[in-house]
């Protein structure tokens, strides 16, 4: 699967956008800015199709959902929306200190959203994503090692009360894992 440049260098920012309307307007976001949490170690690109993406009530459609982990551990499972009027519209489900139940499952805790669009401010050309506090959860069924998922669940309140969910399911196109710089790892593995 191809990607354009921009929806990949927005991927790897760590990604994510308060533009939640058809028409890309931003909602309020009442959090500080987001503070940069180290560079993106791994990035797996997921081929598949979103049979649900919710942003605070209202259905969206998306690119591709990827999966970016950072080299002090901040993991995001952020979903390329497929937005006409807006490239660098992307949404983020963000945790650390993810965990493997078994080879073929992985949960992350998450503690925040990431919300990236064309307004945000940029550095170094790319927008810089709004972090939303949240709660939620998201789980990964298949394995990037085996280059194999089968799915990625999620679903996450923030602290103004918006939802956000997440149901994607695989194609069967083999991940495309890309390690961009060697780091620790900071999976909770209990079988090593």
């Amino acid at each position: 699967m191809r990607f354009c440049r921009p929806v990949l260098a927005a991927l790897t920012m760590a990604l994510a956008s308060p533009c939640f309307a058809e028409t890309s307007s931003p909602i309020p976001v009442n959090n500080p800015p987001a503070q940069q949490n180290g560079l993106i170690d791994l990035l797996a690109l997921m081929s598949g199709q979103c049979k649900t993406f919710k942003v605070a009530g209202r259905a969206f459609a998306c690119k591709t959902v990827a999966y970016a982990h950072g080299d002090k551990g901040r993991v995001n499972f952020a979903v390329a929306v497929d937005d006409p009027a807006d490239d660098s519209h992307v949404v983020s489900f963000s945790g650390e200190n993810g965990k493997r139940a078994d080879d073929n499952s992985y949960e992350l805790r998450i503690d925040r959203m990431l919300l990236n669009s064309k307004h945000r401010p940029k550095v170094d050309g790319l927008p810089v994503p709004a972090e939303q506090t949240s709660t939620g959860l998201c789980r990964q069924t298949g394995n990037f090692a085996a280059r194999k998922v089968n799915d990625v669940i999620c679903s996450a309140t923030d602290s103004e009360g918006r939802r956000y969910e997440l149901l994607f399911v695989s194609d069967g196109t083999p991940v495309s894992v890309r390690r961009i710089r060697q780091s620790s790892p900071s999976i909770q593995d209990p079988f090593k």
